[in-house]
């Protein structure tokens, strides 16, 4: 009986510790990421060519590194093995890998960068553009004029 009521005691005490945490953490709106935002992104990096190639650490039209392509899971084009010495540069020019890329790597980083309430494409440029820790930073003036101009365009 004493085990019993311990048990319903701690049980209790996790289930409002829980129900607490929840009701503590703010609701954030969260907008998928779609063709339009995945273009302004691409546009602002460098004009979404697709001819653009590896340059220094940065390859393709999405200009994206071996650490972004690495903690976006490491996509391959196909045929290709994510521990093939070159895995990573042909997904960064290949514009369908590349964009799983993008993609995957803002599904495991999104996070509200302008503290607005809502993750949308804004959001996904920054994080795109500065990383998951520094997205709070204010973006370039040459990126952020590419992105607003194309996002008046498409809107997200």
């Amino acid at each position: 009986m004493n085990r019993t009521m311990t048990f319903n005691v701690f049980f209790t005490t996790t289930v409002l510790c829980l129900t607490a945490l929840s009701l503590s953490v703010e609701a954030v709106e969260l907008t998928q990421l779609n063709d339009n935002c995945l273009r302004c992104i691409c546009e602002a990096i460098g004009n979404c060519s697709n001819s653009t190639k590896c340059s220094g650490e940065v390859c393709g039209m999405f200009g994206i590194t071996w650490p972004y392509w690495f903690d976006s899971g490491r996509p391959v084009v196909p045929g290709s093995d994510p521990d093939d010495s070159d895995a990573y540069s042909k997904c960064a020019n290949d514009a369908t890998c590349a964009q799983q890329s993008v993609m995957a790597y803002m599904q495991r980083f999104a996070l509200d960068c302008n503290n607005d309430g809502k993750i949308n494409c804004y959001d996904y440029a920054a994080i795109h553009k500065l990383g998951r820790f520094g997205c709070k930073r204010p973006l370039d003036d040459e990126y952020r004029s590419r992105y607003m101009s194309c996002q008046l365009i498409f809107k997200d």
